[in-house]
């Protein structure tokens, strides 16, 4: 599907729709997935940290792993509903300039 003038054609201004979002966007959405991981990961091993006695390693990497990868997989969630969402809110934005010309 794209967008076209009044009759039908493409200039050269418009280009076909496209789902994919801007390489900027994309990379900005990997940056808050690995922030999002990198604080799960420090907040699960702080958790394990404040709980246990002794040498606990073993405990600490796994909490570490565990709240880094609940945390990334939460944001991952969070950032294909924004991307989405930007998506689509840009598709409606170009039918109404559309409509108006």
């Amino acid at each position: 599907m794209s967008v076209s003038g009044n009759d039908g054609s493409l200039n050269g201004k418009e280009r076909p729709l496209s789902a994919l979002p801007s390489p900027r966007v994309r990379a900005g959405a990997f940056i808050a997935v690995l922030a999002g991981g990198f604080a799960g990961g420090l907040i699960g091993y702080t958790l394990v940290k404040l709980q246990c006695d002794g040498s606990c390693a073993a405990a600490r990497g796994i909490g570490l792993l565990v709240g880094a990868v609940v945390a990334a997989g939460g944001m991952s969630i969070v950032a294909v509903l924004v991307l989405r969402a930007v998506g689509e809110w840009r598709q409606i934005e170009q039918r109404e300039r559309a409509r108006r010309s």
